[in-house]
């Protein structure tokens, strides 16, 4: 690994290895991916949809510890960003549950206050069996 400040930070938070060595094009390519599959009626799990949005969490975390964030790379997020938005409806309360004893708000943290309008088998039964349901 090189001596890259975001690739040592990713690492350190376990990030997988192959995101780590992409840095932080990595994480946009991955915040990317999951909004198109958000789009698509998300089909995977609820461990799966909530290590997606730690991927967007690490994003908000690197970006704010840049000094001067390229324009490319942001309107990439907020393009993504507006995706996610426009496929989610808001939850409840933090999809991780102690979002709170975390410092997570709706308004700092929406990626994980909101959930996809149309889920996935495996995701809209975790998200019934965690009390979800109704916030579709």
């Amino acid at each position: 690994m090189s001596d890259d400040p975001i690739r040592r930070f990713l690492s350190a938070r376990g990030v997988a290895d192959h995101v780590v060595e992409e840095g932080i094009e990595g994480l946009m390519a991955a915040w990317e991916h999951t909004a198109a599959a958000i789009e698509d009626g998300y089909s995977l799990t609820l461990d799966d949809y909530l290590n997606d949005l730690d991927a967007r969490q690490c994003l908000e975390i690197v970006l704010s510890t840049m000094p001067d964030p390229d324009g490319p790379l942001l309107d990439r997020l907020r393009a993504a960003d507006a995706r996610v938005r426009a496929a989610t409806v808001p939850a409840r309360q933090c999809v991780w549950g102690a979002g709170g004893s975390r410092g997570w708000t709706e308004r700092r943290n929406w990626w994980y206050f909101v959930i996809p309008r149309a889920p996935g088998g495996d995701l809209a039964d975790d998200l019934a069996r965690e009390g979800f349901a109704g916030d579709r």
